[in-house]
C-alpha cells in the first residue's frame, strides 16, 4: 500500500487498522474526525507528517516472514525470541486494546451485549497471560537457556528446582489450551471478527486488534508447544 498525505485518516484505517496504532501514538483522532487527510491532520498537531508517513509504511508494510525455519534454532536463541517477541507483544497489545474494549462497551453495549462477554474473556487472558509469562521467563526459561549451555560446553546440567523440565512445560501447554478455548469463544461472540454494520472506526479497530492478537498467539503457542518445550525435553535427556 503506498500512502499519501492526502489520504483520509478514517479510509485508511479501515482498509488497515494497523494504521490506527501509529495515529494513536501521535494522538491523531482516526475515528470522530477521521474524515480529514493525513497532511491536515498533522498539520493540526503540529507534527512533521513525514514521520507519520515513515511509521505507517514500517507498520503496514512490514510483514513477519513466514518462512522462518524456527526449528533449527538454538533452544536459547528460540527462547530469547519469544521473550522478546512474542511476550513484548503481548504486553503492549493488552495495554492497547484493553481500552478500547471499555469504550465500546460504554458506546456499543446496550445494542451489542456480547462486547460485555468479549471484554470479560480478555481481561482474564490479559490476566492469565501476564502471570503465564512471568512463570516462563523467571522459572523455565533460564531452564533452557541453561541446557543449551550445557550443550554448548559439552556438560552435564544440574537438576533444576521444579525436577524434570517436563513439569513446568506441561503446566505451560495446560495454560496454553485454556488461551485457546478462551480465544474460540471470543471468535464466536464477535462472529468471527466481523464487526456489526453499526459498528465505528473504534469498534472496527478492537475487534481486528482481538484477531491479530489470536494470530500472534497461535504462533507463540506454536513455537513452544511445538519446537522449544519438545527440544528442551529431548535436551535434557541428552544431557542428564
Amino acid at each position: 500500500m503506498n500512502i499519501q498525505e492526502n489520504q483520509i485518516i478514517g479510509e485508511l484505517v479501515a482498509k488497515d487498522y494497523r494504521a490506527a496504532s501509529v495515529f494513536k501514538k501521535y494522538g491523531i483522532d482516526f475515528c470522530c474526525q477521521g474524515n480529514r487527510n493525513i497532511a491536515d491532520a498533522c498539520d493540526k498537531k503540529k507534527i512533521d507528517s513525514k514521520m507519520v508517513l515513515r511509521d505507517l509504511d514500517v507498520i503496514i508494510q512490514g510483514q513477519e516472514d513466514r518462512t522462518i525455519d524456527y526449528a533449527s534454532w538454538p533452544l536459547d536463541l528460540l527462547a530469547d525470541y519469544i521473550e522478546k517477541k512474542h511476550h513484548r507483544y503481548v504486553v503492549e497489545k493488552t495495554a492497547e486494546i484493553l481500552p478500547y474494549l471499555d469504550k465500546i462497551c460504554r458506546v456499543h453495549g446496550e445494542r451489542h451485549p456480547e462486547l460485555f462477554e468479549i471484554k470479560e474473556h480478555f481481561y482474564a487472558t490479559a490476566g492469565e497471560l501476564a502471570m503465564h509469562m512471568k512463570k516462563e521467563e523467571l522459572l523455565l526459561f533460564p531452564f533452557v537457556r541453561k541446557l543449551a549451555k550445557a550443550q554448548h560446553e559439552g556438560c552435564k546440567v544440574e537438576g533444576a528446582p521444579f525436577g524434570t523440565v517436563q513439569n513446568p512445560i506441561e503446566a505451560m501447554m495446560q495454560e496454553h489450551s485454556n488461551e485457546g478455548e478462551r480465544f474460540r469463544k471470543i471468535e464466536a461472540l464477535s462472529n468471527n471478527y466481523t464487526p456489526p454494520q453499526d459498528a465505528c472506526n473504534t469498534y472496527g479497530v478492537a475487534i481486528a486488534l482481538l484477531k491479530e492478537f489470536e494470530q500472534d498467539l497461535h504462533l507463540h503457542i506454536h513455537l513452544e508447544n511445538n519446537i522449544l518445550f519438545p527440544g528442551a525435553i529431548e535436551l535434557e535427556k541428552e544431557l542428564s
